[in-house]
C-alpha cells in the first residue's frame, strides 16, 4: 500500500511537471523571437531524435524502435502524425515569437473538445450529453470570435485540429510514445536538414551565429523530450481524471504569460470565447469524473 502511494505522488510529480514545462514554454521560444518558426522547428526535429535514440538504448527499446521500420501500416501511420505534429509544432511557435500566446492557449484549451468531436465523428463514439453541451459551449466561443472577425483565430483552430488529429492517429497506432516521436522525427530529417542548410546558405540561417542562439536551438531537443517522458512516467501511475485536470495547467499558465509578462491585449470577444471554453471544459471534467476511460498513451508539444 505504501508502494502504491509512492508510485501516486511520482506520478502526480511527473505528471505537473510536464504539464509545466509545456505551459511556461513560450517564454523558452520567446529567446528565439528573432529566429524564424521554420529554423527553429527544423532544429527541433533533426536535435530530437539524436537525444530519444539514446533513451531508447538506456531503456533497451531498441527491438520494439526497429520492428517499426517492419510494419508498413504503422510506418504510414506516423509519416501522417508526424505532419501533423510538424504543423502543431510550426503554428504554435509562430503563435509565441509573433506575440500570439493567448491564440495559442485558447487552441489547447479546445484540443480536448476537439479530440472528443474527432472520436465521435470518425471512431463513431458516443458523446454524453455533457460532453455535447461542452462542444456546443466551444463551438459558441469560437463562433463569438469568428463574428468579432478575429485575425488570430486561425492560430487557436490550426493548434486545436493539429493537435486532435495526431492524438487520434496515436490512438490508434500500437506504438509507444518515445519509440513513435523518434520515428516521427526521422521521417521530417531531411527536408529539415534541407531547410537547415538553405537558409545558411542564404545567409539568414542563426545555427553558429552566436552561442546564445545555436544552444536554443539544439536544447529544443530536451524542451521537447523531457516533458513526453515525464508524462508517460505518469500516465502509467495516475488515473485517466487526475491526467484530464493536470492537462489544463499547461495553456492556463500560457495564457497568464501571454496576459500578465508579454502584455498581449485580451480583446472583449476573446474574454467571452475562453468564458465559453472553459465552461465546456468544467462539464467535460466533470462528465470525465464518472466513468473509468482508459489512460491516453500520447501527447507532445
Amino acid at each position: 500500500m505504501e508502494d502504491q502511494e509512492r508510485q501516486l505522488r511520482l506520478g502526480l510529480v511527473a505528471g505537473l511537471g510536464a504539464y509545466l514545462i509545456w505551459g511556461v514554454i513560450p517564454l523558452y521560444f520567446k529567446q528565439m523571437a528573432h529566429i524564424g518558426p521554420m529554423e527553429i522547428v527544423a532544429h527541433r526535429i533533426v536535435w530530437t531524435p539524436l537525444l530519444l535514440v539514446v533513451v531508447i538504448a538506456f531503456r533497451r527499446q531498441v527491438g520494439s524502435f526497429l520492428g517499426i521500420f517492419r510494419n508498413p501500416r504503422i510506418l504510414g501511420a506516423l509519416a501522417a502524425s508526424s505532419a501533423f505534429i510538424a504543423i502543431n509544432w510550426l503554428t504554435f511557435i509562430y503563435a509565441v515569437t509573433t506575440e500570439h500566446i493567448l491564440a495559442a492557449s485558447l487552441g489547447y484549451f479546445l484540443n480536448p473538445l476537439v479530440s472528443v468531436t474527432l472520436g465521435m465523428a470518425i471512431l463513431k463514439e458516443r458523446l454524453s450529453r455533457w460532453q455535447g453541451l461542452a462542444v456546443a459551449f466551444a463551438a459558441l466561443g469560437v463562433a463569438v470570435l469568428a463574428y468579432d472577425a478575429a485575425t488570430t483565430l486561425w492560430i487557436s483552430l490550426t493548434v486545436a485540429v493539429s493537435f486532435g488529429f495526431y492524438g487520434l492517429i496515436r490512438k490508434m497506432t500500437p506504438v509507444g510514445s518515445i519509440e513513435g516521436l523518434t520515428v516521427e522525427t526521422l521521417i521530417l530529417l531531411l527536408p529539415s536538414l534541407g531547410w537547415i542548410f538553405w537558409v545558411g546558405s542564404q545567409g539568414t540561417g542563426n545555427f553558429g551565429a552566436d552561442g546564445l542562439s545555436t544552444f536554443l536551438l539544439v536544447f529544443g531537443a530536451v524542451v521537447t523530450a523531457v516533458p513526453l517522458m515525464m508524462f508517460g512516467f505518469a500516465a502509467r501511475r495516475l488515473r485517466l481524471v487526475t491526467l484530464g485536470l493536470l492537462q489544463y495547467v499547461g495553456p492556463s499558465l500560457q495564457f497568464v504569460i501571454g496576459v500578465f509578462i508579454y502584455g498581449e491585449a485580451l480583446s472583449a470577444a476573446q474574454l467571452i470565447c475562453f468564458g465559453f471554453i472553459w465552461a465546456g471544459l468544467i462539464l467535460y471534467s466533470l462528465d470525465s469524473a464518472r466513468p473509468t476511460r482508459p489512460v491516453p498513451r500520447d501527447v507532445a508539444a
